[in-house]
């Protein structure tokens, strides 16, 4: 139900946008985020969107670097990622919960319902 696509090789100091397309949900209903997981590390929270895309919330490791949207005509939220650096190196993960607005719990994994498959993203030096 969530397509993650985007993901690739970049050089360090590069820009890559993801894009995670839904399909079978009211996708308006659903505050969507992107979570990453590096080789031997836990998944982590990246940045999350509330319903309407009038909200958003960073991971501190990405603030000013990443921006987070949506498109609900389109049913897909988006990833943009500038100034790359090696430690960005993940598989990037979207995923949805039914919790619309940006409640106090939305950078917890747990609390998303719906997982897309990954896209892998490798920044190199």
């Amino acid at each position: 139900q969530l397509q993650a696509s985007g993901g690739g090789l970049v050089q360090a100091g590069g820009s890559m946008r993801l894009s995670c397309a839904s399909s079978g949900l009211t996708f308006s209903l659903y505050g969507m985020g992107w979570f990453r997981q590096a080789p031997g590390k836990e998944r982590e929270f990246v940045a999350a969107v509330g319903w309407n895309g009038g909200t958003t919330n960073y991971a501190e490791s990405v603030k000013g670097r990443f921006t987070i949207s949506r498109d609900n005509a389109k049913n897909t939220i988006y990833l943009q990622m500038s100034s790359l650096k090696p430690d960005d190196t993940a598989v990037y993960y979207c995923a949805a919960r039914t919790a619309r607005w940006l409640t106090n719990n939305y950078a917890d994994r747990f609390a998303y319902n719906y997982w897309g498959q990954g896209t892998l993203v490798t920044v190199s030096s």
